[in-house]
């Protein structure tokens, strides 16, 4: 195998997926846990993601390697052999208009990753203070659009969550008081003609 090269860039906004393999390779729950732990506790090494995951090291560096394959994650600077550090490439992972079973292999994985973090949040909320419970927000609409109106809401919600962006990485522009808030953006033809709740 060849010799990864550490890389110093910039994460990007989003990495794109569309090749089978990698769909699948992304759909493996401890693959998906390490990028999402990446993008908001990394960089780190083989051994805390085994801390953090509760997977051996040899278990995670065999997953970050497979993530590297794909252009998911890469070495950062600094460590050597298992202390390498690793970095995710990007703040978000998308595949849009992949199709097949890969596609949604990778799309059911993600929607049962979002219900484990919704459930661990409803299981928890008690521990929050009183002006976090207040302002969470749990529920669905139903609206009839058109394909093209479901197309310029989605950019119009994916510019307003773009202007809280720049904190992402620069802590210095989060305002006293800001905690990581997990926002799900999901829309779909209902075709059952109903409300969840």
């Amino acid at each position: 195998m060849p010799e990864l090269t550490p890389k110093v860039s910039t994460p990007k906004r989003s990495v794109h997926l569309s090749d089978p393999r990698a769909l699948r390779a992304y759909a493996h729950p401890t693959r998906m846990k390490l990028v999402g732990l990446l993008r908001v506790e990394g960089p780190f090494t083989a051994t805390r993601a085994a801390e953090l995951t509760g997977e051996s090291v040899a278990s995670c560096s065999y997953h970050l390697r497979m993530l590297a394959k794909y252009g998911l994650v890469e070495e950062a600077e600094g460590g050597q052999g298992r202390e390498k550090p690793w970095r995710a490439t990007a703040q978000y992972t998308n595949w849009q208009n992949a199709d097949g079973e890969a596609a949604n292999a990778l799309s059911t994985a993600m929607a049962e990753r979002y219900f484990e973090h919704m459930t661990h949040a409803i299981e928890t909320r008690h521990q929050l203070p009183s002006e976090w419970r207040q302002v969470e927000w749990f529920g669905d609409d139903v609206v009839y659009l058109t394909a093209a109106e479901l197309g310029d809401l989605r950019e119009r919600f994916s510019v307003l969550l773009e202007s809280y962006g720049e904190r992402f990485d620069d802590s210095s522009r989060r305002p006293p008081g800001a905690e990581p808030v997990t926002v799900l953006r999901v829309a779909f033809r209902n075709r059952r003609g109903e409300a969840a709740s």
